[in-house]
């Protein structure tokens, strides 16, 4: 049984005849929340029969002020916030708050052993339920994503490590595997100092955008945008056209509706 708390003052509520008018808006918002976990719905004060939105978003680059995606993730959060005002926000620095590379204190948990836990693989595990149980929180998840060495940082493999978890974000089955947070939508803000996406040698080259396609696709994740701004590094007018194309993504991604059953919706 998933538990439901809705979170409302009584206001909240004038205007609605019976509860069944509360059920099915419940069992609407539900169903984009595939999961055996419990659940808090916060109804918007100013219009008490939209939920909020709840977006995560995450910057994993490196190179603070300095950042191209930083500077995307943060113009892709605003941007979702204007054509979505019901959107509450959490924010994730995994420089500044970096989980601990995936380890047997970290793995042990997961194996299904809770007795005679050592006190590292206590503190180990408290830190992967914590950032799954953000992840799962969310319905919209932004994501700075930066190309470092034909891969993505090694802080965002971390925290994506702590978040592959049986039984909470996937399970197999008869049938294979199947994913256990369905119902979300992630943009991601893919940025590369050089061109990969426009010749052969460069798409086998990048181990980004396809990994991460792949690893929220087996989370059942099947809305994931991208928002690319490639070339950076290869002057300022590269630079100042790729920024140009990304504001452009920006728009399109954001003014769409959350929860899309459209599959990486690359340029």
């Amino acid at each position: 049984m998933v538990e439901v708390r809705v979170v409302a003052t009584r206001d909240s509520f004038d205007g609605w005849n019976n509860l069944s008018q509360i059920n099915h808006l419940i069992n609407k918002r539900m169903n984009n929340h595939n999961s055996s976990h419990g659940h808090t719905l916060w109804l918007h004060p100013q219009n008490p029969k939209e939920f909020f939105m709840q977006l995560l978003h995450v910057d994993s680059a490196i190179t603070g002020a300095n950042s191209v995606s930083r500077q995307l993730t943060a113009q892709i959060v605003a941007a979702y916030k204007a054509s979505h005002p019901a959107t509450e926000v959490t924010y994730l620095d995994l420089v500044a708050n970096t989980p601990a590379h995936f380890t047997m204190d970290a793995m042990t948990p997961r194996t299904g052993q809770t007795e005679g836990l050592s006190e590292a693989q206590k503190r180990e595990n408290a830190v992967s339920e914590q950032l799954v149980s953000q992840f799962l929180a969310a319905d919209v998840v932004v994501i700075g994503a930066p190309l470092y060495n034909f891969s993505i940082p090694t802080q965002l493999k971390a925290w994506i490590d702590r978040l592959a978890q049986p039984g909470r974000t996937f399970q197999y089955t008869a049938n294979g595997p199947e994913g256990l947070a369905k119902g979300k939508t992630v943009i991601v803000a893919s940025t590369r100092g050089g061109v990969y996406s426009t010749s052969e040698g460069g798409q086998a080259m990048e181990h980004q955008e396809s990994y991460l396609k792949v690893v929220f696709g087996f989370f059942g994740i099947t809305d994931v945008r991208f928002v690319r701004a490639e070339g950076v590094a290869m002057g300022p007018d590269a630079k100042a056209a790729a920024l140009a194309s990304a504001e452009v993504e920006i728009t399109n991604h954001t003014g769409a509706a959350a929860n899309q059953a459209s599959v990486a919706q690359a340029a």
